[in-house]
């Protein structure tokens, strides 16, 4: 009974805020993520608390902006979750353009398949959807929701135009299979991890235990490895699917030191990214969560 209420409940607003005109559903979804900003002080806690580690040069009231330039941005990725499954490539060509796409293309060619580094920055859902509706579906890995019926619903809206998900519970073997097929799949790689499914590479200049999963299979399989990021543009006023150049990862014969330097150098680039679009971030999650043994608690 309460999978059904979950899953009414949230279809019934996905459908309300899909159909209304795009102003209004995002002022809707903006005062909603206001609401969550000032409602859970947890959450806030949290972000504040990332952003004094990550950017300590920042003033106080400089980081408040920013966290709060977060949660629109979370409100604005609903209105646009909810509106997905009306787009076309016809309706979205004036808000939405794609920068670097030679990038892919290039990596692409090579047919030993794309690992698209990205993390939680932007509009994530919005950019592998608009990438399959322009003809390049991909793989994505995710984690299964718990509401079945919502994870069939919200991987329905995902999967419409080709795309198809790697749940993490078995995306090993599914990152091994796909790129052996010339596929593409991203990665959301900015997540706390844990050992031995991380490592610990620095991030904002701290250790943070980093999925070290993309770097083994970029490394075993010689598939190519670029950035992927759906950013919101505030002097074009329009989202940009950014493709930036592909990675060069170094072998050296030592194995797990390769697979280190790798996941570093994918943190470099993921760092770089945040610092040029920081209220754009997801600074609402623990990511300094796990500690090297010995090391105290962040939180």
């Amino acid at each position: 009974m309460r999978e059904k209420i979950e899953y009414w409940l949230v279809v019934a607003v996905a459908r309300s805020l899909g159909r209304m005109p795009l102003g209004l559903a995002r002022l809707l979804a903006g005062g909603l993520a206001w609401a969550v900003y000032r409602g859970i002080s947890r959450l806030r806690r949290v972000g504040m608390r990332n952003l004094e580690l990550a950017l300590p040069e920042l003033p106080p009231a400089e980081r408040k902006r920013i966290l709060r330039g977060v949660y629109r941005h979370l409100g604005w990725q609903l209105v646009e979750f909810c509106r997905m499954p009306g787009y076309t490539r016809e309706n979205t060509v004036r808000w939405i353009r794609t920068e670097g796409l030679e990038n892919y293309v290039q990596a692409r060619s090579r047919g030993k398949g794309v690992l698209v580094l990205t993390g939680h920055l932007g509009a994530w859902e919005l950019s592998s959807f608009y990438h399959s509706l322009m003809g390049n579906p991909m793989g994505m890995v995710i984690r299964r929701l718990d509401n079945r019926r919502l994870d069939e619903y919200v991987n329905g809206i995902r999967c419409m135009h080709g795309n198809r998900v790697l749940h993490k519970d078995d995306f090993a073997r599914g990152l091994l299979k796909a790129m052996h097929a010339g596929d593409t799949v991203g990665i959301l790689m900015d997540t706390n991890m844990t050992p031995p499914q991380g490592v610990f590479v620095d991030f904002f200049g701290r250790k943070a235990c980093t999925g070290s999963g993309l770097a083994r299979v970029a490394l075993k399989t010689g598939a190519a490895v670029l950035p992927g990021f759906m950013l919101w543009e505030p002097g074009e006023g329009r989202y940009v699917l950014h493709f930036g150049p592909e990675l060069k990862f170094a072998r050296t014969g030592d194995a797990e030191a390769d697979i280190a330097a790798a996941t570093q150098q994918c943190n470099d680039v993921l760092e770089t990214w945040i610092r040029r679009y920081p209220d754009q971030w997801l600074w609402i999650h623990r990511r300094w969560k796990t500690r090297p043994a010995g090391e105290p608690g962040l939180y």
